[in-house]
């Protein structure tokens, strides 16, 4: 046993001592002397970028040019278009316009002349009848003493006449209403002044009346009879009056003279005729508002207007527009503005169809002054001067 143990201790110090000797052997040898440290660093180029459409790549060689060897383009003087003017429009004339519109005026015939037609084409004409042609005429919106007076000079005449064909009663129907719109009543707008100044027209009214609308087609009917116009926009209350007034005056090439929105009414309408005397205009029309935003009343204004237009020299025309659909409600409106301003002529819009022809027998009547201009519809040249003739031959139809 002793044995044995002596023998295992003599390979374990074996053991350690052969691997002492390896261990020694190994740190005897020596390593290559390493280089010594460069003084110089060494700079690496970074990559050239590369061009559109190319793979990374070392840069190429290309040709150079200085700031002066490059040449730049040159610029653009092209000048912007001037703007084009508008076009000056022919508007139709005058003379007989009123028979072209026919077709538009025969359409409020219905309530009136067809209507009066039949009833005095009955075989009895009673009471009952006289009283429906009565109806009819008030219904027409012609008024109470011109119904009462046109139905008396109908019995008359009718009993005088005896017999009652189509065409006796048409004509007999047609010479009552021709005498009772006053056919030898001028008609006319005044724009002579007896001054060496231009003719000086004012228009009134209400406000959604077409007043604005009336002026400027106004300016097309002076400008086919040959005269030059200058416009007035002295309604300064209404948004866009003026550039309306405005497009108006361009269509025919007449000035407008305007200020800015919430003006003076009066000092714009006194510009405008002082333009019109510089450029020596057949013609001034001075649009007014319809109503004011101030605490200054409506028909104060006016008259103030007046009275600024006047020192130039007197007022030649005061036109007042009156809403045809609006009835015997245009009358109360009518009596306002005759109070304030001397009215001398009245024009009647909108008698297209919608209104009852009967009151421009009405108007005529109620303010003593003549219907001098009426209004068929939206076209430019849908304004017409009044002819009693004309106007009745659509009322009652051929």
């Amino acid at each position: 046993m002793e044995l044995i143990l002596a023998v295992v201790i003599a390979l374990v110090v074996a053991v350690a001592v052969t691997s002492g000797l390896v261990i020694s052997g190994r740190k005897k040898k020596q390593l290559p002397p390493a280089e010594p440290p460069s003084t110089t660093p060494t700079i690496t180029a970074p990559p050239a970028e590369p061009h559109v459409g190319d793979e990374a790549e070392t840069p190429r060689e290309e040709p150079r040019r200085t700031v002066e060897e490059v040449t730049l383009p040159a610029p653009e003087t092209a000048e912007a278009p001037a703007a084009e003017a508008p076009e000056i429009e022919v508007p139709e004339p005058t003379a007989g316009r009123l028979v072209r519109l026919r077709a538009r005026l025969a359409r409020s015939q219905n309530s009136l002349g067809k209507g009066l037609l039949t009833l005095l084409s009955r075989e009895h004409l009673d009471e009952d009848t006289w009283e429906e042609i009565e109806e009819t005429l008030l219904t027409a919106d012609v008024g109470v003493a011109p119904t009462q007076e046109l139905v008396e000079r109908l019995r008359e005449r009718v009993k005088v006449l005896g017999t009652r064909t189509p065409d006796e009663l048409r004509g007999l129907l047609r010479e009552e209403l021709v005498a009772l719109l006053g056919a030898e009543v001028d008609r006319s707008v005044r724009t002579e002044s007896p001054e060496d100044v231009p003719g000086v027209v004012m228009v009134v009214g209400v406000n959604g009346t077409g007043k604005t609308t009336t002026t400027g087609k106004l300016a097309r009917v002076l400008v086919a009879d040959g005269k030059s116009v200058v416009l007035g926009a002295a309604d300064t209350f209404r948004a866009a009056a003026a550039d309306q007034l405005q497009t108006w005056g361009d269509r025919v090439g007449a000035r407008t003279v305007r200020g800015p929105e919430g003006g003076d009414p009066a000092s714009i309408a006194y510009d405008a005729v002082k333009e019109g005397i510089a450029e020596k205009a057949d013609v001034v029309l001075i649009d007014t508002a319809g109503r004011l935003h101030t605490k200054t009343g409506l028909m104060d204004e006016l008259g103030k207007v007046k009275r600024v237009v006047e020192k130039h020299g007197p007022l030649d025309e005061i036109l007042l527009v009156l809403d045809a659909t609006t009835g015997q409600n245009g009358l109360i409106q009518a009596r306002v503005f005759a109070e304030v301003v001397d009215i001398t002529g009245i024009v009647l819009t909108k008698l297209d169809g919608t209104a009852k022809g009967g009151i421009v027998i009405a108007v005529q009547r109620e303010l003593g002054v003549p219907v001098k201009l009426i209004g068929l519809g939206e076209g430019p040249d849908d304004l017409a001067p009044f002819e009693p003739g004309a106007f009745v031959d659509a009322l009652i139809g051929d």
